[in-house]
């Protein structure tokens, strides 16, 4: 089994959860869904939650059966769940709450560094998932050093540089103590990124120079909440734009000339998990004539999360396995928008995962 804790239990990791259950349900040989069925003999069924951190105290104490359900959660039930006997235990709250989100979240103050990296050794866990609201900088960082600490593997999930720490702090010392972390800012199973990374690069492809592009997203939870400030969207926009831009043969050229835009735009209630993307190109072709696309996705943002983390839980647990420390370079490129080396496209970036998972 892949004993797994996580670091905010919100939203993601609520269809995380379910979706885990869901799979058991149906069988271990039900892959209908997943982007890999099995990773290093291991399947999504192998995957145990065996502890999780929260600050509010609508969370905080009760079983993670119980806990994903409570506010401001709002993915719905897709599976009935037992009691798995994982009780939420407090983290440190730091910078992941913010100040117009203080009501809705509801923190507490109980949880430190010390009581996260002794809940991480108690329940033996192997790994542990970052999954803090956007922008929670300092948290990250410190649940980081308790996986380091308890050593264990990490997987940061969010828009924070940790495993592509232009530092090199975190890379070093995680090869230091030959533990594996992958990151940063997970990419959805279709989502906005990949959708648009695909568009560029089939303009690249075909001899068309991009010549402005936009992603607007909108969505309803309270990771969309979250992010109406603008401080909290500094790594995010980083992540996004770094991601898009890599695809192209001057990936400077956009934004040196303010045309490009990439990120959050507003939040809209009555949408819920639903995430609506809007994204538009403009480039030149032959002799300079125009081109032009635009297009939008629509997705339950969750489950577009969730479907990359059983996968990228797998591989880390296989890195485990065979005492591979640092930053996955291979994993990271394939299933995260701001990893430590941008492949050129997704093809490219998913024969480095498959090299990874198959050597």
């Amino acid at each position: 089994m892949i004993r797994v804790a996580i670091a905010g239990l919100g939203n993601c990791a609520s269809m995380l959860i379910q979706g885990i259950e869901y799979y058991k349900q149906k069988g271990d040989n039900y892959y209908e869904g997943l982007i890999t069925p099995v990773i290093g003999g291991y399947k999504v069924t192998d995957i145990d939650i065996v502890a999780a951190f929260d600050v509010s105290k609508n969370k905080v104490g009760k079983d993670i059966s119980e806990a994903i359900f409570e506010k401001p959660n709002i993915t719905p039930k897709i599976v009935e769940l037992e009691k798995k006997g994982v009780k939420v235990a407090p983290g440190p709250v730091l910078d992941g709450v913010a100040k117009h989100m203080q009501d809705i979240f509801n923190p507490t103050n109980e949880g430190t560094l010390d009581s996260v990296i002794q809940e991480l050794k108690d329940s033996k866990a192997q790994i542990l998932l970052n999954l803090l609201p956007v922008g929670s900088e300092k948290a990250s960082r410190e649940y980081a050093k308790a996986a380091l600490e308890a050593k264990i593997g990490f997987i940061n999930a969010i828009p924070v540089f940790i495993a592509s720490d232009p530092t090199g702090e975190f890379p070093r010392l995680f090869k230091e103590k030959n533990l594996p972390i992958a990151g940063d800012d997970i990419k959805g199973q279709v989502g906005a990124t990949i959708l648009h990374r695909t568009l560029t690069s089939l303009f690249r492809l075909r001899g068309v120079k991009v010549e402005e592009t936009y992603q607007l997203n909108v969505g309803g939870n309270t990771d969309f909440l979250n992010m109406k400030t603008e401080e909290r969207l500094h790594s995010k926009r980083i992540s996004k734009t770094k991601a898009v831009t890599s695809t192209l043969n001057d990936e400077n050229y956009l934004e040196k000339e303010g045309k490009i835009r990439i990120g959050p735009s507003d939040y809209v209630p009555f949408l819920g998990n639903t995430k609506v993307a809007y994204i538009y190109l403009k480039g030149s072709g032959f002799a300079g004539m125009p081109i032009k696309i635009e297009a939008s996705l629509e997705v339950d943002d969750k489950s577009n999360c969730a479907a990359v983390l059983v996968d990228v839980i797998r591989a880390v647990k296989l890195a485990l396995d065979r005492r591979i420390g640092g930053p996955l370079i291979e994993v990271s490129a394939f299933y995260f928008k701001h990893p430590p080396i941008q492949a050129k496209d997704d093809e490219e970036a998913y024969r480095w995962f498959k090299k990874f998972i198959e050597m």
